[in-house]
């Protein structure tokens, strides 16, 4: 077991929290399909009714656990654009480069992608709760760094920013290549006022 999971499990943490560790854990070791939920329960030292009150299902479960690990990624979004004092067109291009080469990396987003037919839909046919949540806080982080800019254009740039992030992480392309990309795309958003206004600055 993982020294952290075991600190989690022993310190002071949520029944939430502890079902999501052992989960997670579940998910990378490749045991989730075959996986049962009162053993996930158990794991987290909790009792398999606490596991469906609080997630409602094996796939709420793990939809949670993808939307707590992209919301951390998120974390680390949110200082790089406070940084960043450029051109936002620009400032979403970095960071679309660095999340993309983080979630290479990534050992849960590995495991979603090479596993069996039950993980992949999360991310694909039924990633609406994962889309709309980070969706809500891209364009709340967004819309504080430029605040100039339309709420409708933020949502916009937010939505489409995280669908093609998603795209790329499923059929990755070099992270450079895709941040050009994205660029070009956000950037075109951001003149939607008309061709002949400047996109708004942050």
């Amino acid at each position: 077991m993982d020294t952290v999971y075991r600190q989690r499990r022993a310190g002071n943490v949520s029944a939430r929290e502890r079902l999501m560790d052992a989960a997670y854990a579940e998910i990378v070791s490749g045991g989730w399909v075959e996986g049962r939920m009162v053993d996930i329960a158990a794991s987290a030292g909790v009792s398999r009714q606490t596991l469906y009150n609080v997630f409602g299902s094996k796939e709420g479960l793990l939809q949670a656990v993808l939307v707590r690990e992209a919301d951390a990624l998120l974390d680390h979004v949110a200082v790089l654009l406070e940084q960043d004092t450029g051109d936002p067109a620009h400032a979403v291009s970095r960071t679309t480069r660095y999340v993309l080469r983080v979630v290479g990396d990534n050992p849960l987003l590995h495991a979603v992608l090479t596993g069996d037919h039950e993980l992949l839909p999360v991310l694909t046919i039924r990633s609406a709760p994962l889309l709309d949540l980070l969706g809500e806080r891209i364009a709340t982080m967004l819309g504080e760094r430029c605040p100039d800019i339309d709420p409708s254009v933020t949502e916009a740039v937010a939505d489409v920013n995280l669908r093609l992030l998603l795209s790329y992480a499923l059929q990755p392309i070099a992270p450079d290549e895709a941040a050009r990309r994205v660029e070009i795309a956000v950037h075109g958003m951001l003149w939607v006022s008309g061709p002949d206004t400047e996109p708004p600055a942050c």
